[in-house]
């Protein structure tokens, strides 16, 4: 089923950056009690999760023109938060479990970026080949009924 909604550029980036504060937050946020490190991490796994089936979303959905200026806002922009957490967890002289976190989320912001152009370049690619065989098929399957 082909979604029709319009291109988004801020949930994805949005949600990548909520899922990696929250991430942060349990690990640095300070003195926190072991449930609220739990409840924190939870809350970023779930995060994740958003932020993947929204990058399915946004990778699947149809359009006109193909390839557009919002796909690439995106890209661009997972791939900046990938370099961002990379550059922090090298050059950051926090904790250990700091530094892990951020190695973590620049390998995970760069496997969404890899994520998003796939998909979209798949669903685009489908596309095509489904107008084309569309085209084909018309001539073999009979015509509906018009009412």
């Amino acid at each position: 089923m082909e979604d029709r909604r319009s291109a988004r550029i801020g949930t994805v980036s949005g949600l990548a950056l909520l899922a990696g504060g929250t991430a942060v937050a349990a690990i640095a946020g300070g003195s926190h009690s072991i449930f609220a490190t739990i409840l924190l991490g939870l809350l970023a796994l779930g995060m994740s999760h958003s932020l993947l089936v929204e990058i399915r979303r946004q990778a699947r959905r149809w359009a006109p023109g193909g390839w557009g200026r919002a796909d690439t806002v995106n890209a661009v922009l997972l791939g900046c938060w990938a370099e961002a957490a990379l550059i922090l967890t090298i050059l950051e002289a926090g904790p250990v479990p700091v530094r892990v976190v951020g190695g973590l989320l620049a390998a995970a912001y760069a496997g969404s970026c890899v994520y998003f152009v796939t998909e979209r370049r798949r669903a685009l690619a489908a596309r095509v080949t489904t107008e084309l065989e569309g085209e084909a098929l018309e001539d073999r399957v009979p015509a509906r009924p018009s009412l």
